[in-house]
This record gives C-alpha cells, sequence and structure tokens, in this order.
C-alpha cells in the first residue's frame, strides 16, 4: 500500500464515519473480520467482536448511543510485512475529544480481516 493508498483509505473511512454511513465503512472488512475494541466490551458485553453481522450490529448501537461524532486523521502507518495499517486520529464524540488509533491488518485481496481500536485519553492531542 503506497502513502497515497493508505492516506485516500483513511480519509475515505473518515468521511464515512463522519457521515455515520456505516455500511459504507464495512465494504472493506472482510465476512469473517475479528474486531476488537473498549467501545465493544461497553456497548455489546464483549471486547472482540466476530464476523461482519456482528461488527455492523456492535456499530449501529454505538452510534444509537451518541448524537455526534466527529473523526480527523492525523496520520497513517503501514507495515508491508503484516499488512497492517495503523489509522492515528482524533475522535470527538459528543463534545469529547480524543485520540485513537485504529490497526486493520488486511488480507492479499484488500479486505480488513482484523482490527483494533486503542483509545487514548479524553482531551488527548
Amino acid at each position: 500500500m503506497t502513502r497515497e493508498d493508505r492516506e485516500k483509505f483513511a480519509a475515505d473511512w473518515a468521511e464515512a464515519w463522519n457521515a455515520r454511513a456505516v455500511e459504507r465503512v464495512l465494504t472493506h472488512f472482510h465476512e469473517k473480520v475479528v474486531f476488537t475494541s473498549p467501545t465493544a466490551l461497553t456497548v455489546v458485553g464483549t471486547a472482540t467482536v466476530r464476523g461482519k453481522a456482528a461488527l455492523r450490529s456492535y456499530w449501529f448501537a454505538a452510534l444509537d448511543r451518541i448524537s455526534s461524532l466527529r473523526f480527523t486523521v492525523e496520520r497513517t502507518l503501514w507495515d508491508p510485512a503484516t499488512r497492517e495499517l495503523a489509522v492515528v486520529y482524533s475522535a470527538e464524540i459528543d463534545g469529547k475529544t480524543r485520540r485513537v488509533s485504529e490497526n486493520l491488518i488486511f488480507n492479499e485481496d484488500g479486505q480488513v480481516t482484523a482490527a483494533e481500536a486503542f483509545h487514548g485519553a479524553a482531551g488527548a492531542g
């Protein structure tokens, strides 16, 4: 993945989230994706969500709990050996801002097969 590729991916990803377009975000994810997030534990009772259908349900449930959302990409990091993209961004949710890194592992077909979200302290940045 070139720098241009990853920056475009991250910009499109943030734009889709800012529009609350879950289905658009999900187009990049494999049917058997494994996604881990501390927010998932709070929202659906498990930190790790398995499968695209479960991920969809989690994301819609999470969005139902918030009134405003704005992701701003700060940078991306790519490891070609592991096919892992880190999208580092600030997340403003209901007026509180924190720094987040979403680490996405891609298969050879360009689909995300695993992902993990790391959340920083509120007000970071």
